[in-house]
């Protein structure tokens, strides 16, 4: 079953990990405050598909693909039905799509990469729920 996600190219310092999936789409979002990005003038969202078979060796790739010169609060995201891949610089969580105890964890660790709540909304309800 194939993953879904969003990768933001302006993210990696190695690009190369994007000829390794398929894009479907690609949107270019100009830099807002909320972006906390303002080294940048936009953000190039890639909406990707990433076969099952190769879905550990791409998180493992990503994870080691961002650029943390500026920021250490870059992630990337891909699911299917059943698993859900949260993944920062150096870690990554495989989440069970059904267990919302898993989602809180990632959520809990972008948020002490100082990544705002609302970027942070895998599964909407965990900040909800926490609160």
């Amino acid at each position: 079953m194939q993953y879904k996600g969003v990768i933001i190219e302006e993210s990696l310092v190695d690009k190369s990990i994007l000829s390794k999936v398929k894009i479907e789409s690609t949107k270019i979002e100009p830099i807002t405050p909320e972006h906390k990005t303002p080294w940048l003038k936009q953000w190039t969202l890639h909406t990707v598909s990433v076969p099952e078979e190769t879905a550990d060796e791409i998180a493992k790739e990503l994870s080691e693909s961002f650029d943390y010169s500026h920021s250490s609060a870059w992630y990337a995201d891909f699911k299917n039905d059943k698993t859900h891949y949260i993944i920062f610089k150096d870690k990554i969580f495989k989440v069970d799509r059904s267990k919302l105890e898993e989602y809180q964890k990632a959520t809990d660790y972008g948020i002490s990469l100082e990544i705002t709540e609302y970027q942070v909304d895998f599964a909407p309800n965990v900040i909800e729920w926490k609160r």
